[in-house]
C-alpha cells in the first residue's frame, strides 16, 4: 500500500432468488477475480447470499438455514484470500431476523453490522421481515466463540496506516442522519455500503449525489455495492449501479443494468491529509459505543488504475470547464469591483504586454467596469516597449486594447532603463538579472505613477504559478494595488482567455486572443532573435503544466516529493521522460522554498479555487524555511543515480 493507496472493489453478482448455493458460488467466483486483481477490500450487495427480493420466503427456516450453511462455506473459502470482504445476508438472533453485512477476512468472521434504518414505505416493506439493529454492539455466538453484532463496529487494519472501515446498509445512507456520520467521527476513513437500491427514472443521479456527497462531507472513501440482475423483477428492476467515491470525487461507476465488479484505488494519505487540514473535521474517541476489530493485510505496491489528472486545476469536461471559467472571471471581477468602490476610484490602470496574464487582467477589468456601469475608456491600458519587445506582442497589445474599448497609452522605457543602467554603472551589453529586472521595475514605476496621476487603481497581472516559482521581479511585476490573477495558475489562465475568445462574439477580438494563446510565454526582457521571442519562460523554469501539477499536490494535499514524482510519471507518461519530470520537480522545490519572501508581501487579490498562496490566507509559510528534507528525499529518487 505504497503512498497510501489501497485497491477496493464493489461487486454485483448475478443471483438467483432464494438460492444461497448458487449465490455463494457466484460470490466465490468474484472473490477469486478480486484477489487476482489485487483488491484488498471487496464489497457485495445487501442480502446477496439469498437475494434481496425473497419477500415472505425470509420467514422460512429452510431459506435461513441454507443461508447460514452457505455462509459458513463462504467464510472458509476466504482463508486463502488477502482481503477484507463485506457480504449481505439475513441473520436470526433471539427470535428476530436482521439484515446484516458480514465482515470477513482470511477465514475469520470479524463482525456482523446490522441495518439501522429498515424502510417500510413505497415499494419497500422490510419491517414485515426484519428488525432494525441497535447502534451499540452486542455479541453473537459463532463457531464456539463470539463476534460483535450491531451498527457501531470499526474494522481496523493493524498494518495499513489509516485504513479504518465501517459499514452501513442501503437505506442507512438515505436517512436524515446516516450511521456513517458517527462512524467517521469515530475514526472510519472508508465507509462501505451493501445495497439493494432499485432503478426508477432518474434515481441513479440522486444515488450518485448521495454517495459522492457523503464521501465529501465525511472526508472518506465510500464503496457502494448494489444489487443487479437476477433479483426478482415481479415489481421492480435492479440495475447493479455500484459506485466508489473519495472525498466528493467519483472514482469508479459501474455500467447500469449489468452485473460485474468495479475497481479503483483509494488514497488513504490524501484523506488523512484533508482531515488534518480541516480543523472542523474532528475525530472523537469512540469509547465503549464502538467495538474495534483488528485485521491484517499483506502490504503490496500497486500499479495504479485510477486516473491521475495531469491538469488538476482545469476540468476535463468542456461544459464544466466553460462553467468554471465563467465563475472564475466573475469572482475576479467582483473582487476588483469591491476594491474600486472602497477606494472611490473611477479609473484603472493595466500594464498590457500582449501576453496571457495581462490579457486576462484586462478582460477582468473590462468585466468589472461593465458591472459598475463605468465607461471602458476609463481603463488605461499601458504598453511599455523595451529591449525585448517583439512586433507580434506589441501589435496584439494594441489591438486587444482597441477591441475591448480601453484607452491605450504607449510609454517606451528604453531610454529610462538605459539611463538607470548607466547611473548604476552597469554595462548594457551584459544581459544578466540586473539588466532584466531593471526593465520590470521601471515598468512598475511607470504604472504606479500613472495610477497616481489619474487617481486610478493599478491592477496586477502576475499569476499563481509564477508566484509559486518566484518568477517575478521583486518590487517589479510582483507589485500592484490589487492582483486579480494571484490565485489563478498558468494552465487555467490559458483556458480563461480561450473561453472569453469563444464567447465574446467579436471575430476580430477572438482572433487576437487566439494569437495571444499561440504566443510563447515570455517576459520579453532580452533582445529578440531574428524578430522573434528569444526568451521562453518554459525553457528556463520548466513546463507550467508540470509545475501546476506539482503545486496542486504540494499545497492541496501536502504530498511528499516521492509521491508527487510517482503520480507525475503516471499522469505525464506519454509526454515527459522520468528524467525530465525529476529535473523540473527538483527545480520546483528549490524555487518554492527560496522565493517565499516574494509571496509573503503579495498585494491583495481574490481566491478563486481550492489552492491559493496568499500570506494572509492559505499559505502561512516562513520566508526563511529550509527545503533540505524535501530536496534530500528527491535526491534519493534521481533516475540517473538509481540507474
Amino acid at each position: 500500500m505504497k503512498d497510501g493507496f489501497i485497491r477496493v472493489a464493489a461487486a454485483s453478482p448475478e443471483v438467483r432468488v432464494a438460492d444461497p448455493v448458487y449465490n455463494r458460488e457466484q460470490i466465490e467466483k468474484m472473490l477469486k477475480e478480486g484477489q487476482a486483481q489485487g483488491a484488498k477490500l471487496m464489497v457485495f450487495p445487501e442480502l446477496c447470499l439469498t437475494a434481496y427480493t425473497c419477500g415472505d420466503l425470509f420467514l422460512q427456516d429452510t431459506l435461513l438455514d441454507a443461508a447460514r450453511r452457505e455462509f459458513e462455506k463462504l467464510v472458509d473459502a476466504t482463508r486463502g484470500l488477502d482481503m477484507l470482504i463485506f457480504i449481505g445476508l439475513p441473520w436470526e438472533k433471539e427470535g428476530k431476523l436482521y439484515n446484516v453485512a458480514a465482515a470477513v477476512c482470511r477465514g475469520r468472521l470479524l463482525g456482523l453490522v446490522t441495518k439501522q434504518n429498515v424502510p417500510n414505505y413505497s415499494e419497500f416493506y422490510e419491517l414485515r421481515h426484519f428488525t432494525p439493529g441497535d447502534e451499540e454492539p452486542t455479541l453473537v455466538e459463532w463457531r464456539g466463540g463470539y463476534v460483535p453484532f450491531g451498527g457501531n463496529i470499526l474494522f481496523v487494519c493493524s498494518n495499513v496506516p489509516g485504513l479504518v472501515v465501517a459499514a452501513e446498509i442501503c437505506e442507512d445512507l438515505w436517512v436524515m442522519k446516516p450511521p456513517s456520520i458517527s462512524h467517521a467521527e469515530a475514526g472510519a476513513t472508508v465507509i462501505v455500503n451493501c445495497s439493494a437500491s432499485d432503478e426508477t427514472t432518474g434515481k441513479h443521479i440522486y444515488r450518485e449525489s448521495l454517495v459522492t456527497g457523503q464521501s465529501a462531507r465525511l472526508v472518506c472513501g465510500y464503496v457502494y455495492a448494489n444489487a443487479g440482475e437476477g433479483e426478482s423483477t415481479q415489481d421492480l428492476v435492479y440495475g447493479g449501479h455500484s459506485l466508489i467515491a473519495e472525498n466528493g470525487a467519483l472514482l469508479a461507476e459501474s455500467r447500469r443494468f449489468s452485473n460485474g465488479i468495479i475497481y479503483t484505488e483509494l488514497d488513504l494519505q490524501r484523506l488523512n491529509s484533508e482531515r488534518r487540514r480541516m480543523t472542523t473535521c474532528r475525530v472523537r474517541e469512540p469509547g465503549e459505543r464502538y467495538d474495534r476489530m483488528e485485521f491484517e493485510l499483506e502490504p503490496e505496491e500497486l500499479t495504479l488504475t485510477r486516473r491521475i489528472d495531469p491538469s488538476p486545476f482545469v476540468p476535463a469536461d468542456s461544459a464544466m470547464r466553460a462553467s468554471r471559467c465563467e465563475e472564475i472571471l466573475t469572482i475576479q471581477a467582483l473582487g476588483l469591483k469591491k476594491r474600486m468602490k472602497h477606494t472611490g476610484s473611477k479609473r484603472a490602470v493595466v500594464g498590457i504586454s500582449g501576453g496571457l496574464d495581462s490579457t486576462l487582467a484586462l478582460i477582468v477589468t473590462v468585466r468589472m467596469f461593465d458591472m459598475l456601469g463605468l465607461p471602458r475608456e476609463n481603463i488605461l491600458a499601458v504598453t511599455m516597449p523595451c529591449f525585448g519587445t517583439t512586433d507580434r506582442t506589441y501589435h496584439n497589445a494594441c489591438l486587444l486594447t482597441k477591441k475591448l474599448g480601453a484607452e491605450l497609452k504607449e510609454v517606451s522605457v528604453k531610454e529610462a532603463v538605459s539611463l538607470h543602467l548607466s547611473d548604476i554603472g552597469h554595462d548594457e551589453s551584459v544581459h544578466d538579472v540586473t539588466y532584466e529586472n531593471s526593465q520590470a521595475r521601471e515598468r512598475t514605476q511607470v504604472l504606479m505613477d500613472l495610477a497616481n496621476q489619474i487617481n486610478g487603481l493599478l491592477v496586477g497581472t502576475g499569476d499563481m504559478s509564477e508566484l509559486a516559482l518566484g518568477w517575478a521581479t521583486y518590487n517589479g511585476d510582483h507589485m500592484s494595488m490589487y492582483g486579480v490573477n494571484a490565485s489563478v495558475p498558468k494552465t487555467l489562465v490559458r483556458h480563461l482567455v480561450r473561453y472569453y475568445a469563444d464567447v465574446c462574439g467579436d471575430k476580430e477580438l477572438s482572433g487576437v486572443l487566439y494569437d495571444v494563446l499561440d504566443t510563447p510565454v515570455s517576459p520579453e526582457l532580452l533582445p529578440p532573435a531574428d524578430g522573434g521571442i528569444s526568451q521562453k519562460t518554459e525553457d528556463l523554469v520548466g513546463p507550467y503544466e508540470l509545475h501546476d501539477f506539482f503545486l496542486y499536490h504540494v499545497l492541496r494535499f501536502g504530498c511528499r516529493p516521492s509521491k508527487i514524482y510517482r503520480l507525475a510519471k503516471i499522469a505525464f507518461a506519454d509526454v515527459y521522460s522520468d528524467e525530465v519530470i525529476y529535473k523540473w520537480l527538483s527545480t520546483f522545490y528549490r524555487r518554492f522554498f527560496a522565493q517565499q519572501f516574494k509571496r509573503s508581501c503579495l498585494p491583495d487579490g481574490p481566491k478563486v479555487g481550492s489552492v491559493a498562496i496568499s500570506p494572509r490566507g492559505d499559505l502561512r509559510m516562513p520566508s526563511d524555511a529550509s527545503g533540505r528534507i524535501w530536496l534530500d528525499e528527491l535526491e534519493g529518487l534521481n533516475p540517473e543515480t538509481k540507474g
